[in-house]
């Protein structure tokens, strides 16, 4: 950030696009795995919004658009990235309210399932991912990296001057399709309740 500063004499635009996770249920995922995950996603940004704010934007003003993911209807097999977008989005909505008085807007998009090269390569293991999904999705596609710069572009916009503490979902209306990415096992071990339950609850108090 400084070296931005030095160079060009200003630093108006930040988006922060690093991120990072692999799929596993959340029984399977090591305290090193998780931590990896938390630290590229939530302290990444973290460490990015405080340079950001201490080399410019702190006396200057600017606007940040933070990159999350589609995880409105939880996250299963991806525990720790939901935990750490999730995370991402509330520092979003609080620091439109902090640096509101700063001349500083913060935003967020959230893309659903974007397909690219670069993710097809990163889900080699599961080929027919990308297909599958679609059947979710109310657009029957996937999102293109054009749809996701696109808005970024928009809401570091003077356009988007009245906009700040938002989460912009990219993803087809999937979210409202209350469908997950990751199917779940077809093997649940629920049971309904009824009136005899309470003695057994009882004799474990």
């Amino acid at each position: 950030m400084k070296e931005t500063v030095s160079k060009f004499g200003q630093l108006n635009y930040l988006v922060n696009n690093g991120g990072g996770q692999f799929i596993s249920p959340f029984s399977m995922i090591n305290k090193k795995g998780w931590s990896a995950v938390i630290d590229t996603n939530l302290n990444g940004t973290f460490h990015c919004l405080k340079e950001a704010y201490d080399a410019w934007m702190g006396e200057h003003g600017g606007s940040i658009v933070n990159i999350t993911v589609d995880n409105f209807n939880g996250m299963p097999y991806m525990s720790h990235s939901g935990a750490a977008r999730a995370g991402v989005t509330n520092l979003t909505k609080t620091l439109a309210l902090e640096w509101a008085p700063n001349n500083i807007r913060i935003n967020s998009v959230a893309p659903g399932v974007i397909y690219s090269d670069t993710a097809a390569a990163n889900y080699k293991d599961h080929p027919t991912l990308f297909e599958e999904v679609k059947k979710s999705i109310p657009f029957k596609r996937t999102g293109t990296v054009e749809e996701i710069s696109g808005t970024v572009c928009f809401l570091l916009s003077p356009a988007a001057s009245f906009i700040s503490g938002d989460v912009w979902k990219i993803d087809g209306a999937q979210s409202l399709n209350g469908h997950n990415t990751f199917e779940l096992p077809n093997n649940y071990k629920t049971k309904e309740y009824s009136w005899q339950d309470l003695d057994g609850f009882k004799s474990k108090l």
